[in-house]
Formats: C-alpha cells, structure tokens, sequence
C-alpha cells in the first residue's frame, strides 16, 4: 500500500472517519495501532510479531530504567546503566543483523582471500544465503534510531512513561513507520492526550501536504528517476555531459521523492490530530555544509547530534577532537542508510567537509575581512556554489554504492565522450529530448523550487486554506493525467 496509491486514500479515509468517531482516547489508540498494523500488513505482514516484541521489549526497558526519587536510597541507577546499554545492544544488534551480516562477511572474505589467495567458503555460502533468504524490515532503521532515543530519554527522565499501548501505538504509527520523520515519544505522547478533531482549516492544511506530496513523488520525482535509472545503469556507455544530467537529476529525485513521502506522511497525520516534525527546510539553498545538515533530513540530523555528537564531547573537547567527533557521526550516518562501502564513503566526505566548514570558521573569526567576504554577494554565491557541488557530487556514492561504479562516475565527468547509440536509445528513444532541452527541463524544475523558497521564506506568503482546496483537485487530475504508470519505489525504503 503506497502513500500516492488509490488504496491508501481509501484506507485513510476510512480511518479517519472511524478514528474521531470513537469516543475514548484508549479506543482511538487502539484502532490507531490496529489501522497500523493492517498498513504494514499490506507490506510485509511477517515481520508484525518481531516489531511487536522488540516494542515490547523497549517498552519494559524504558519503564525500568526511568529514574525515580527512591532509585539514590537504593543504587539502582548502575544496574539502570547496565539495562540501558543492553537495550541500545539489542536495538543495534536488530538493525546490524538484518542489514550489515552479508556486508561484514563479505568483508571478511574478500580480506581473507587477499592474504591468503584461497577464498573463505564458509562466509561466501552464508552470505549468499543471507543475501537471497532474508528480506530487511521496512523501516528498520527508524524504528531502531526512535528506540533508542526513548531509552537514552527514559534514562535521562526527560519523558513520561505511557502505558505499552501507548507506546507501541507512537511505534507503529503508520504514517511514520517505514521512512519517518524520526519522531521523538515525549512530542507523541503529549499531543495524544492534548488533540482534538481538525477544524476545516487544519483539513484542508492535511490534504495539501498530502497532494504536494503526490506532485512532487509521482509526477516529478518518478519521471526523473527514469532518466537518473538510464544514465547510471548505462555508465559506462554515458558521457560526461549525461553523467552531469544524470547527477543533477538524482539530487532533484531524492530531494523530491523523500520529502513529497514526508509531506504525505505529515498530511496523514495531521488528518488524525497529531503534528510530525519537518523534515526539509529548502536544503538546496544552503550555503554551507553544517546549514546544510540543519535543513537535510532535519529528525535525523537532530538524532545524531543530541545521541552521538554531543555525548562525543561535541565542540566542547579541543578543535582536533571536533573534527574527528564530526567524522565519525557522518561515518555513522552513512552506515545507517546502507550496507556498502559508497554510504561509508559518502559519511566520511560530509564529516570531512564538516570538519574543513569548522576550520574555516574559526579562521574566519580570527580574520574579519574574510568573514565578512562570507556575507558579501559573490561569497555567499561561490559558498552556496561550493557547498551543492560537495552535496550532488558525493550523491553519486549515494546512487552507486558500489565503489568501482561511482568512481567510474566521478573519473568521466570531465572530457569523455559517450557512446552515439546510447544516447540515441535515451534521449531520442526514451525520453524524447536531448541534452540542452534536459538541462532547460532541470532549470525549471530548480526555479520552481527557487520561486518556492523566495515565497515562503523571504516574503514569508502562503496560500490561503481557500485556495489550497480549490487546487487540490487540479494537481490530483494533473497527476492521474501525466504521472508514469507504476511508478517508482520511494528511495527511502530501501534505507
């Protein structure tokens, strides 16, 4: 069941309906979770029971472990300690045992082969079983990040413990679950207790977001994601003016896609009384690679900040020591999103140009005129310039985690001519336009997102809830009218 599918708008009417019907909130969460479950039913319905005990399991860990005025008399807070570390073991073990058991023992192999010239068998088998017999959770990773923040909080007393209801129903949140926004449980918590049934407005406000979404996801995001499939899935043929395409594309295609299935999952929400968090904030306009991760991605930069960079010691443990904190985030990062050694390199870039956008600001702040070329228009063109060819550049470890196809990417971007018939077979075969006329097209979409940030954050206007009704029904017929058939899988699932 896909957010943009004509089954999933049925669905979510029908629970929208029922749920403000029912009288009790009890009731409410419970056909809440049950709406959920049947959501991730339709997905993969085997993996119900291990995501019901492991919130159960975080559930019971998190009550323990929450501080209380007769835990100094008693010197529970130790064994607390101990409890919460073998709660983060068990969350990490969850993610690494689905996602990273055929990349480490490849790993292994391939290091063993190296020295010793005979290949390890044992690991070859089981990772190619692994490999073909185990399908990773949809939603793993999220779910695991949001565990572990309620066990860190609940150790810190920073939350309420709710009743297991409660909680497995903030877990399971279908809108959430498979690609978030990472939601934090004291926000869920207290909205549940303090909602109440949308008024026209805050309706009309859900729809929007959700028919955004369905723009920018089906009509834009998938019809780029065709040529982004063509140009890398033939790179070796491409030449460097279709790898440019191809690359400013993808950064176009994940920026939408992502964002339209935050905006869907934002609108659903709010349908049933409850408010995520934002996700995006015009990342593409920023003008250095920390505002960059401010605006990227927003709950999981926010997680690895408040759950690993700041308990690292952050910025407070000597210049050396910040840099190397920030690389080793972003490495995490990296492995978060994947099990490849394109997401570790993509992580230790960001936490390289992290580190390097640190340096220079404390050079900067030891010359004045050069912090002030910063603020001058042509520094803050050459550091919005700088900082997006980093950003669309390392996206290409991002596309291709394999290393020798994105290093192939990256070593023809300059001077390599491709191959005549595979630019006939693209361009004039498949996507019906040629190179200068894909470029106009990317211009485009790139202004419409330019004329968007322009309107909502310099002359701060909005669309009245009036209109918003009024288009939704044109950008819904727009869709049906020139969306590709099928469509694509949202590129975060596969993180």
């Amino acid at each position: 069941m896909s957010f943009n599918s004509p089954l999933y708008a049925l669905f979510l009417f029908l629970v929208v309906i029922l749920y403000w019907l029912l009288p009790q909130i009890e009731l409410q969460l419970l056909f809440l979770l049950i709406a959920s479950l049947i959501f991730y039913s339709s997905l993969q319905w085997y993996y119900i029971p291990l995501f019901l005990l492991i919130t159960a399991i975080n559930w019971q860990i998190g009550k323990f472990i929450t501080p209380h005025k007769r835990d100094q008399n008693q010197g529970m807070r130790p064994y607390k300690s101990i409890f919460l570390w073998l709660g983060i073991l068990l969350n990490v073990l969850l993610l690494a045992g689905f996602k990273y058991i055929p990349f480490l023992l490849g790993t292994v192999g391939s290091i063993y082969q190296q020295f010793t010239n005979t290949p390890l068998v044992l690991a070859q088998n089981t990772t190619q079983w692994v490999t073909e017999s185990l399908v990773v959770p949809l939603g793993i990773s999220f779910f695991t990040f949001e565990s572990i923040a309620y066990l860190v909080d609940s150790f810190q007393g920073q939350i309420i413990a709710g009743s297991l209801l409660q909680f497995t129903t903030y877990k399971l949140f279908f809108p959430k679950l498979i690609s978030g926004p990472i939601t934090a449980y004291d926000e869920f918590y207290r909205q549940i207790h303090q909602k109440s049934p949308p008024q026209l407005h805050q309706i009309a406000e859900g729809v929007w977001l959700i028919a955004i979404g369905i723009l920018k996801k089906a009509l834009v995001a998938d019809r780029l994601g065709i040529l982004v499939g063509l140009c890398f899935s033939n790179a070796e043929r491409a030449g460097s003016t279709d790898l440019w395409i191809g690359i400013i594309a993808y950064g176009l295609q994940l920026y939408l896609d992502f964002s339209g299935y935050v905006d869907m999952a934002r609108g659903s929400a709010l349908l049933l009384g409850l408010q995520l968090p934002e996700n995006f904030d015009f990342p593409y306009f920023s003008t250095s690679i920390g505002d960059f991760w401010r605006r990227w991605h927003k709950t999981l930069g926010s997680w690895l900040r408040q759950y690993l960079y700041f308990p690292l010691g952050g910025s407070r443990v000597g210049l050396l020591r910040t840099c190397l904190n920030l690389i080793l985030v972003m490495v995490i990062a990296g492995v978060w999103h994947g099990a490849a050694w394109g997401f570790l390199v993509w992580g230790g870039l960001h936490g390289l140009a992290l580190a390097l956008h640190r340096l220079t600001q404390i050079l900067s702040q030891k010359h004045p005129s050069l912090q002030n070329f910063w603020h001058e228009p042509w520094g803050v063109v050459l550091a919005w310039a700088l900082t997006q060819t980093m950003v669309f550049l390392t996206w290409v470890f991002f596309r291709l985690p394999n290393l020798n196809q994105s290093t192939l990417v990256l070593t023809r971007l300059w001077g390599h001519k491709g191959d005549v018939q595979f630019a006939q077979q693209v361009y004039q075969g498949t996507i019906g336009l040629n190179p200068p006329q894909l470029f106009i097209l990317l211009a485009i979409i790139w202004s419409c997102l330019t004329f968007n940030f322009v309107i909502q954050r310099h002359l701060k206007l909005s669309l009245n809830w009036h209109l918003k009704l009024f288009l939704i029904p044109l950008i819904l017929f727009g869709v049906w009218l020139f969306a590709p058939e099928g469509g694509l899988p949202y590129i975060y699932f596969d993180f």
